[in-house]
């Protein structure tokens, strides 16, 4: 998916006087944003598309007004959120990978992909809270072969996770591990991974009403996604549908709110200890 051309001034409102929204670019955001992109939403924000921790920095910084951002950015400052969409999976999700030379109680060095802070920090609690480890941390690109050559363990997360095979990685006789169904196995609730923030004063019925009538749309024509997406994304028109119907939640409800707010007891936990 090729970022849509917004003409963004940091200075002052948008020309349009529309909201500016930053959006993840991996395929997991596909549904949420068709109708904002295709459908009868499209125009009602500015839209552009950048990885997940881009879009908590802009949000951060002010240059969006709202993001889909990842969880853990909620940490840093006070967001209103707009209930009823989001990433989540209730189990395996696929496209978060923990892949390891050594069994998982023996890490003692983790390349992360420096692309979602919510993953990393799900990578440290799981370690921390299942395998009593906390390994150093060594941030670079999302290349298999490079960072197991670095670390013990990587981790690898959106579209280029979906493009690794874990059973034939398991074959070959590493460790790997779908860090939503680890979630699961600890908590017993869903992980909810990012949600649509922004400022508080932006929060209104009208707005959740235009990202859930854009996901509702998106959910309406997902075989028109997988036709769009399948070869940009490297990923087999199977993969992408098996994707979308069998490992991502794109509703929340009450139980992915509780999950939410579990992940975020852990990671304040977590940001309290020194970093490795």
């Amino acid at each position: 998916m090729r970022p849509t051309e917004v003409n963004w001034n940091l200075n002052s409102p948008a020309e349009s006087g529309r909201p500016k929204v930053c959006a993840v670019s991996y395929l997991n955001t596909v549904p949420l944003v068709w109708g904002l992109m295709h459908g009868p939403q499209r125009g009602v924000f500015d839209l552009e598309f950048a990885l997940p921790s881009e879009c908590a920095r802009q949000l951060s910084s002010g240059e969006a007004d709202i993001g889909i951002v990842p969880v853990a950015a909620l940490l840093d400052g006070n967001y209103g959120i707009f209930r009823g969409t989001g990433i989540a999976c209730h189990g395996a999700v696929r496209s978060i990978l923990l892949t390891s030379k050594v069994p998982f109680h023996q890490i003692r060095t983790l390349a992360t992909d420096s692309g979602s802070r919510s993953s990393v920090m799900l990578c440290r609690i799981l370690l921390k809270h299942r395998y009593n480890v906390e390994p150093r941390r060594i941030s670079m690109p999302a290349d298999l072969d490079a960072m197991l050559d670095a670390a013990d363990a990587s981790l690898i997360i959106g579209d280029p996770a979906l493009r690794m095979d874990p059973e034939a990685l398991r074959n070959q006789g590493y460790y790997v591990a779908d860090l939503g169904q680890e979630w699961f196995d600890l908590t017993g609730l869903p992980m909810v991974f990012a949600v649509w923030a922004g400022k508080p004063s932006l929060v209104t019925p009208e707005r959740e009403q235009a990202f859930l009538g854009s996901y509702l749309y998106g959910r309406n024509h997902i075989e028109d996604i997988v036709k769009t997406e399948h070869e940009v994304r490297g990923v087999t028109p199977d993969a992408v549908r098996e994707y979308f119907t069998r490992y991502i939640l794109f509703e929340l409800g009450e139980q992915e709110y509780k999950g939410m707010e579990r992940y975020l007891a852990y990671a304040r936990q977590m940001e309290s200890l020194p970093v490795l």
